[in-house]
């Protein structure tokens, strides 16, 4: 099992171009199930999540041609098995997405319930309540959702979500583009993940307006076609480069990012101290050699702060001037890699699901072990601003959710590298 070992280094300066959403990919990547015509996928991460879910396509017998560029073309219409298997599905919670193209293209699936990061409960009730609003005749039995729809497929139907669920409007919004019938999701997620994945739907021919917005309409249609479409760029990757510039006291230019999906991560930074200027498609930060101003967290869903960031921003706060209080709303784990920040110096105590940060100046370098995808970016970046050495041990997880992270580093000044246990 590979760690990165980190020395603190001075303050990170450089470009660096923001790579493709995994968060937007995993389902892309599922919703070529709906198609009956191949669909090619480009501006994928090199991802072992991304890896995951293509070899949980090829396990069902589906034909796919991977190109020098890193695209995909994907039949979907080539399917031949309808059931995600436990050995695949344990690692990776965004395996449950086939469920609602399987669903709805094939009439029937079989997905084992899924795994992945330990930062607390994902129920996916509130997928399986959308399914059955639309017809579907669910059974769980030994470890495995079983779900049939009824006799003439899919019907659309009106879903209130119970809590706004990322993956649940996902799964749920794929279901129903070929469902028969109108379907209305109400209290949906708004990320701009969802908003990708209805555009790569209306570009295989599906009828969606709303997306972005809490209330989603999709009129199904008979059949989805071939189409080529490219992933967003990852604002999470994109939000923790800026965080770790601005920690580290440095200066960074990201290229291929919308700023438009980084709002509060931006307000945020500003917040600190950072001098942030934007376009189209880059983003600069500069903070002039300046020590970061502690800022107050508080995880909400989009447009809301974005949990995927709390880690980076709590990192950022332990080397910060002044006192700051970050609560998690969304994950009850998420503040565990606190206690690794502490064993580097960190004065941060718990109560709740709020972290008290009192910034110092340096944090001091120690062996860590990353819990989850975002702790394992959050102990990097502590890394970054400690002195001595940091070794951050089971970084697989972060090879789930960072595309070449020591390659990016060391291109903005990082004293960082990958070592074999």
């Amino acid at each position: 099992m590979d760690k990165l070992l980190i020395r603190g280094c001075g303050p990170l300066a450089g470009e660096i171009r923001v790579s493709g959403s995994k968060n937007a990919a995993l389902p892309i990547l599922a919703a070529t199930l709906l198609s009956s015509e191949p669909v090619l996928i480009r501006n994928l991460p090199h991802l072992h999540d991304v890896t995951t879910m293509i070899a949980l396509l090829r396990s069902m017998g589906t034909e796919l041609i991977v190109d020098e560029r890193l695209g995909v073309e994907i039949n979907g219409s080539t399917t031949t098995k309808t059931t995600a298997p436990y050995e695949l599905v344990k690692t990776m919670r965004a395996s449950i997405l086939v469920l609602g193209p399987l669903l709805a293209h094939f009439g029937h699936a079989k997905v084992s319930f899924p795994g992945g990061c330990a930062i607390g409960s994902r129920p996916v009730d509130q997928h399986l309540r959308g399914f059955e609003a639309m017809g579907a005749i669910i059974d769980i039995d030994e470890g495995y959702i079983t779900a049939r729809a009824p006799e003439g497929g899919l019907k659309g139907a009106h879903v209130l979500f119970d809590m706004v669920t990322v993956g649940g409007t996902e799964n749920v919004m794929m279901a129903a583009a070929l469902a028969k019938g109108r379907t209305v999701l109400e209290n949906a997620a708004r990320e701009p993940e969802i908003v990708d994945l209805a555009n790569c739907l209306i570009a295989m021919g599906a009828k969606i307006t709303g997306h972005g917005t809490a209330t989603i309409t999709i009129d199904g249609v008979e059949r989805l076609s071939g189409c080529t479409y490219s992933v967003m760029p990852d604002r999470i990757e994109a939000g923790t480069y800026l965080v770790a510039a601005a920690a580290s006291r440095g200066s960074i230019r990201l290229r291929d990012i919308g700023p438009e999906t980084l709002e509060a991560v931006l307000v945020k930074l500003e917040e600190a101290g950072a001098k942030i200027e934007s376009g189209a498609d880059w983003i600069t930060l500069d903070m002039d050699g300046r020590q970061p101003k502690a800022v107050n967290i508080k995880t909400m869903p989009y447009p809301g702060f974005p949990t995927d960031m709390q880690a980076q921003f709590t990192a950022m706060n332990t080397v910060a001037d002044g006192v700051s209080h970050v609560t998690e709303t969304i994950f009850e784990n998420r503040l565990i890699q606190t206690h690794e920040m502490n064993r580097m110096g960190a004065k941060i105590t718990i109560e709740g699901n709020t972290a008290m940060i009192k910034g110092i100046d340096r944090l001091k370098g120690a062996p860590v072990m990353a819990s989850d995808l975002r702790a394992s970016a959050s102990l990097v970046i502590a890394g970054l601003v400690a002195d001595g050495e940091t070794l951050v041990d089971r970084i697989y997880h972060i090879d789930r959710g960072y595309e070449c992270i020591e390659e990016k580093f060391l291109a903005l000044g990082a004293d960082i590298r990958r070592v074999a246990n």
